[in-house]
C-alpha cells in the first residue's frame, strides 16, 4: 500500500513511535488520525501534520469504536490502522506476581485493542477489498523480555493475532504487518528526544522504526524486525529452545548482578 492519499489511524500517537509514524505518514501524503489517552501531545502532533487528534483509551472497546467513527467522519474510511499504544509494568516478586488488574490492563492494551480495531474495520475493508493493519508488538513477542512476564506474554499474543489476521484475510486484500522492535528511544525507556549521542547501536530512534514500518506497508511485508539481530535470535531459539532458555537465564543473572534488579530503563543499556 502506498500511503499517498490514504487515511492512516494511529493509537498512542502523541509520543514515541506513534508520533514518528504520524510525521512519516503525513510526509508521504496521508491524512492522519491520532488516538491517545493523553490528548495534549497528540493534539500537538496532529496540528503539526495537519491531522486530527481524538481522546481514546484503547483498553476499552467503545473508545476504539468511537475513535474509528469520529476519524472516518472527518477523513473518510480508514485505509491503514496502526495499533501502537502500549505499556510495561514490570514483574514484581516473581513471574506471576503482578496483580490481576495489571495483567488485564496489559491484555486489553496489547491484544484486545488490536482485536477491537479489526472488528470495527474488517467488514468495510473486506467489502472494499483493500485495507492494512500494522500491529506494534515487540521482540518480546518472538523472544522474551526478562523481568516482565506479562509484557512478554501479551506481546506473544499480539503476534499470534496478527498472524491470524494475515492468514484469514490476506486473500481478501487485507495487508498485515507486525512490528517487533527491541530497544527504541521512547518515553517507555525514559527518552523524550531520541537516543543520546553515546547510545549503543542497539538503541534506535522512533523515526528509524517509522521508516521500517512504512517500507513494510509499501511492500506488504508481515514480519518487521527493526533490529537485524532479532532474526538470528529467533533462529537460535527455534533450533535449540533449551539452550536459548539457558542463555536467557544467564543474561538475567548478569543483569541482576550488574544492576541489583531488572529495571528496564537501566537494563537496556547493558544489552
Amino acid at each position: 500500500m502506498n500511503l499517498n492519499g490514504k487515511h492512516v489511524a494511529i493509537t498512542g500517537g502523541g509520543k514515541g513511535i506513534g508520533a514518528a509514524l504520524a510525521r512519516r505518514a503525513a510526509a508521504d501524503g496521508a491524512g492522519v488520525s491520532l488516538a491517545d489517552r493523553d490528548i495534549g501531545p497528540a493534539t500537538a502532533v496532529a496540528s503539526e501534520v495537519g491531522g486530527q487528534a481524538i481522546a481514546c483509551d484503547v483498553s476499552t472497546e467503545s473508545d476504539i469504536q468511537r475513535f474509528v467513527s469520529e476519524a472516518e467522519a472527518a477523513f473518510g474510511p480508514i485505509d491503514c490502522f496502526c495499533s501502537n499504544a502500549g505499556l510495561a509494568l514490570g514483574e514484581g516478586d516473581h513471574a506471576a506476581s503482578l496483580a490481576n488488574e495489571d495483567w488485564d490492563t496489559l491484555w486489553r492494551v496489547h491484544v484486545m485493542s488490536h482485536v477491537w480495531a479489526a472488528r470495527a474495520l474488517l467488514p468495510a475493508m473486506i467489502e472494499r477489498g483493500d485495507g492494512y493493519f500494522v500491529n506494534i508488538a515487540s521482540a518480546a513477542g518472538v523472544l522474551s523480555q526478562i523481568g516482565d512476564a506479562a509484557y512478554s506474554t501479551t506481546k506473544h499474543a499480539a503476534v499470534g493475532f496478527a498472524e491470524s489476521l494475515a492468514i484469514s484475510h490476506g486473500d481478501q486484500g487485507i495487508g498485515v504487518s507486525v512490528v517487533c522492535p527491541q530497544y527504541v528511544a521512547t518515553p517507555l525507556l525514559g527518552y523524550a528526544d531520541g537516543p543520546p549521542p553515546d547510545a549503543s547501536a542497539n538503541l534506535i530512534s522512533p523515526e528509524q522504526v517509522a521508516d521500517c514500518i512504512v517500507d513494510a506497508i509499501e511492500n506488504n511485508r508481515f514480519m518487521v524486525l527493526t533490529h537485524p539481530d532479532v532474526a538470528g535470535f529467533m533462529q537460535a531459539k527455534a533450533a535449540d529452545p533449551d539452550r536459548w532458555i539457558g542463555g536467557m537465564r544467564k543474561l538475567r543473572r548478569n543483569v541482576i548482578q550488574a544492576l541489583g534488579g531488572l529495571d528496564l530503563a537501566k537494563m537496556h543499556k547493558l544489552i
